[in-house]
């Protein structure tokens, strides 16, 4: 056949040294973020039931887990509260000696330029699950920014180098700038989750943060998974509020809006690959149904092909040795 009448896209194909030459994308330790639960106690490393893999840990033994987040090259973490009491305004949230705030003092004391990200919400802290105040069954807005504002100044003074709101609460982002700058934290940048879909996903999540709401669900704040044009007036209105980052969650089955917002936004893009994400390749991969490394390993590429500047994720750890590895 005569060759001039198609493409050899084979060619750049032949070998290993050649597709890597030529890939497009690529993965290294520090696209990446690493979920810590923080719990309260003395030397508790509780694995998570559904999630694989996935520990709360105490105080006491963080210093080993970030020795080793250290020496695979990771860069940042966002830590995760689970604290022993709760209320009915999440006042541990704000607490200066909260478990978010005590564990961030205690990243620096060790590694002080391991980037803490603070996840800034309630619904760890509060006693009804949900992500702000209550009042009638209803989760009030404007009241609860003041809490959030609260949060966020804390865990500021604690150390923590980003702020992460994850509530949806309206106006947080215009809240959480102005009570910052107000506080002198001027220079602290915000990680929005700008787009965070009411997904079924977030299930071994809430075993792990003992963070499931007690009545009702979030759908009234969380956004309609059927919905895409939402999703760039949601960001659109976090970029102008002052948001410097932007997050969408959750990644895998919203690979689109990843790329709608990269499109855009000139920010930096980030995407949560959830604990549901986690959870069916870890339960295929013990039961032998899936290669592990190559399906993780897949779908983390997709998630940065699709447009992430930042992962992140509970295969941090893994995904940054399996990078080792093959260099």
């Amino acid at each position: 056949m005569d060759s001039t009448q198609f493409k050899r896209h084979r060619r750049l194909r032949r070998s290993a040294n050649l597709r890597s030459m030529v890939r497009e994308t690529h993965l290294r330790a520090e696209d990446f973020i690493y979920p810590l639960f923080i719990v309260e106690g003395e030397n508790r490393k509780n694995e998570v039931s559904s999630m694989p893999g996935v520990f709360q840990i105490s105080l006491d033994l963080l210093k080993r887990e970030l020795d080793e987040i250290v020496s695979l090259g990771i860069k940042s973490v966002i830590l995760f509260g689970v604290p022993e009491e709760k209320d009915d305004c999440g006042s541990g949230a704000y607490h200066n000696h909260g478990i978010v705030q005590e564990a961030t003092r205690e990243v620096k004391k060790h590694h002080p330029d391991l980037l803490v990200v603070a996840d800034t919400c309630l619904c760890e802290y509060t006693d009804h699950g949900h992500c702000g105040l209550v009042e009638n069954g209803q989760v009030l807005n404007d009241a609860s920014l003041a809490l959030l504002v609260k949060t966020a100044i804390s865990q500021a003074e604690a150390g923590a180098d980003i702020i992460a709101p994850s509530n949806m609460m309206d106006g947080f982002v215009s809240a959480i700038r102005k009570g910052l700058d107000e506080a002198g934290f001027e220079d602290i940048p915000i990680m929005s989750y700008a787009v965070k879909y009411s997904s079924a996903f977030y299930g071994p999540f809430r075993d792990a943060a003992n963070s499931t709401p007690q009545f009702g669900d979030r759908k009234t704040y969380q956004m309609d998974p059927a919905n895409r044009m939402e999703a760039l007036r949601e960001a659109q209105s976090d970029i102008e509020e002052g948001a410097d980052f932007l997050i969408v969650k959750p990644a895998l089955s919203y690979l689109d809006i990843i790329r709608d917002v990269k499109n855009s936004f000139n920010v930096p893009m980030v995407a949560y690959n959830v604990s549901g994400e986690y959870s069916l390749i870890k339960a295929a991969a013990l039961n032998g149904w899936v290669d592990e490394k190559a399906v993780a390993m897949e779908m983390l590429t997709s998630i940065k092909r699709a447009g992430a500047d930042l992962i992140i994720t509970y295969f941090a750890k893994d995904a940054a040795k399996w990078i080792k590895e093959s260099n």
